[in-house]
C-alpha cells in the first residue's frame, strides 16, 4: 500500500505555454523553432519553443538577433485571447481531479492533493493523471512537480522540462534542496540573497547557520517563511478560495541594462494582457491603474482614472505607451509593474 503523505502539494507548469499553443494550433510548426512576439509587427520575443531555446533564443531578445542564432526561427504573433481560452480549459481539467486548485497564473497552478490522495494510487498516479487530463483537453504537455510543500513542488517541476514529472517525498525535501543556491528558490531575489550572503548563507543547506529570528527581524513573517522554505518546510497553503482582490497586478524583472524602448514596450504589453486576463477571469473591471518603471534612481510611474471601467489589455497597454512617451527619457529599466486598483464586478 502506498504511504500516505502528511501533505501533498503539486505544481503544474505549462512549458513554454504560448509557444505550445501556437504549435498545437498550427501542426506545421510542431517540433520547429518558433518565437512568439508582441504582435505581427513586433520585434521582441515574449517566449519561444524549446526547439528555439536550444539555439540560445531567449525571452526579451530582439527577433533580428534571434534569427542570427536560429535562421529557421518562425515568428508567431501573440494571441492573448486564445491563450486565455486554453488556460481556462486547463484549469477546468485540473478541477476534474480535485477542487483544491489555486490558479497561480495563466500557465501555472498549485494543487493540494492531501485530501484526495487516498482516491489515487500514489503521487505518480496523480501526476500522470494530471498530464493525461490536460493533454486530452488541450493537446498540450506540462511539467509536474510533487512534494510536501509549495516551494519544493515548484523546484521539482523545473527539474525535468519539458513534459516532466518529478516527485520529491516530503521526508527527502531538505536533503534534495541542501545543495541548491538559495536564489534558485521561487521568491528569493538578489536583494534577499545578498542579505543572506552576509551571514554565510549561499545554499539552502546553509540556512540552519542562522537563527530564524534574523530573517524575521529583517523581513517579518515572509522572513520566517524563507527560513522554512530552504529546509523543504514551506508552510504557505494552497489558496483555493480567493476573496475579491483589492488589486490585480503583474510585474516583471527585465534583463540587466535594458534601455531599448521596444523591449520595454514588449514586456509592458505582455503584462497588460496578463492583467486583462486576470480581470476577466474574476469577472472584474477597473477604472484605476498604476503603471510603473523601476530605474536606478527610483520609480517612474503614473496613476490613471479612466472615464469607464475596462478589462481590456489593449486599453491598459495604451496607458503604458503614454508613460514611456511622456515620462521616460531613456533610463535603464530594471522592472515593470502594472496594477489595476479597486476592481469591481
Amino acid at each position: 500500500m502506498t504511504k500516505k503523505w502528511p501533505r501533498m502539494i503539486i505544481l503544474v507548469d505549462m512549458n513554454a505555454f504560448f509557444a505550445q499553443v501556437e504549435q498545437q494550433d498550427y501542426p506545421y510548426w510542431r517540433n520547429r523553432p518558433i518565437a512568439v512576439t508582441n504582435g505581427r509587427l513586433g520585434s521582441t520575443i515574449i517566449t519561444s519553443s524549446y526547439e528555439a531555446r536550444a539555439f540560445g533564443v531567449k525571452t526579451g531578445m530582439r527577433l533580428k538577433e534571434a534569427k542570427q542564432l536560429c535562421p529557421e526561427l518562425i515568428q508567431a504573433p501573440s494571441r492573448p485571447e486564445r491563450y486565455a481560452d486554453v488556460s481556462t480549459r486547463i484549469m477546468d481539467a485540473l478541477l476534474s481531479i480535485t477542487i483544491d486548485v489555486e490558479i497561480a497564473s495563466v500557465d501555472e497552478a498549485f494543487i493540494d492533493a492531501t485530501a484526495c490522495q487516498s482516491l489515487y494510487n500514489g503521487p505518480e498516479h496523480i501526476g500522470l493523471l494530471i498530464k493525461q487530463v490536460i493533454s486530452k483537453a488541450t493537446g498540450l504537455n506540462c511539467s509536474v512537480g510533487i512534494s510536501g510543500d509549495r516551494t519544493t513542488a515548484k523546484y521539482a517541476a523545473k527539474l525535468q522540462k519539458p513534459n516532466g514529472l518529478t516527485i520529491i517525498p516530503p521526508w527527502e525535501s531538505e536533503q534534495r534542496l541542501a545543495g541548491e543556491a538559495i536564489t534558485e528558490l521561487s521568491g528569493i531575489n538578489k536583494g534577499i540573497g545578498g542579505f543572506l550572503a552576509k551571514y554565510g548563507v549561499y545554499k539552502c543547506g546553509d540556512m540552519k547557520k542562522i537563527p530564524i529570528g534574523i530573517l524575521a527581524k529583517r523581513y517579518g513573517n515572509p522572513g520566517r517563511r524563507i527560513w522554512l522554505m530552504a529546509q523543504g518546510r514551506d508552510p504557505e497553503p494552497v489558496v483555493t478560495t480567493v476573496k475579491d482582490p483589492k488589486t490585480i497586478g503583474h510585474g516583471k524583472v527585465l534583463p540587466p541594462g535594458t534601455r531599448d524602448k521596444i523591449v520595454i514596450l514588449t514586456y509592458l504589453q505582455h503584462m497588460s494582457e496578463k492583467v486583462g486576463v486576470r480581470l476577466r477571469r474574476h469577472g472584474f473591471q477597473s477604472q484605476h491603474f498604476f503603471i510603473g518603471l523601476r530605474t536606478p534612481l527610483g520609480w517612474i510611474h503614473t496613476k490613471h482614472k479612466l472615464s469607464n471601467t475596462t478589462d481590456d489589455g489593449a486599453v491598459i497597454y495604451k496607458l503604458c505607451r503614454e508613460l514611456l512617451d511622456k515620462h521616460w527619457s531613456g533610463q535603464e529599466v530594471g522592472q515593470v509593474q502594472i496594477t489595476a486598483n479597486n476592481p469591481t464586478s
